[in-house]
């Protein structure tokens, strides 16, 4: 039997910020500060860790993304981010994706 977290690695995929944009104008997408692990705040959020993901939303280490954040992403739609899909969020993580 595999573990969440060695599902939600399986699972995790770069995505062009274009194709996120449906996901964030269902208001779904969480970004997750790059000194967070991307694949520990999925399975924070899959077992429904309420204390632990509230202690990181208290720090804004998880947060929705804000307006500045919005305008400079739709200005560079080819930009790439690491994500993960927890339903109904996606996860996306603010450390930049290697370029490939």
């Amino acid at each position: 039997m595999t573990s969440i977290q060695e599902q939600l690695a399986q699972d995790m995929a770069d995505i062009e910020w274009s194709d996120l944009i449906p996901h964030c104008q269902r208001d779904a997408v969480i970004v997750v500060d790059e000194a967070l692990d991307l694949i520990d705040a999925g399975v924070a959020i899959a077992q429904d860790n309420v204390s632990q993901v509230q202690v990181w939303v208290e720090e804004q280490l998880l947060q929705k993304p804000t307006a500045h954040q919005l305008s400079l992403w739709n200005q560079s739609p080819s930009q790439r981010f690491s994500t993960l899909i927890v339903q109904p969020y996606v996860l996306i993580s603010t450390k930049p994706c290697e370029v490939s």
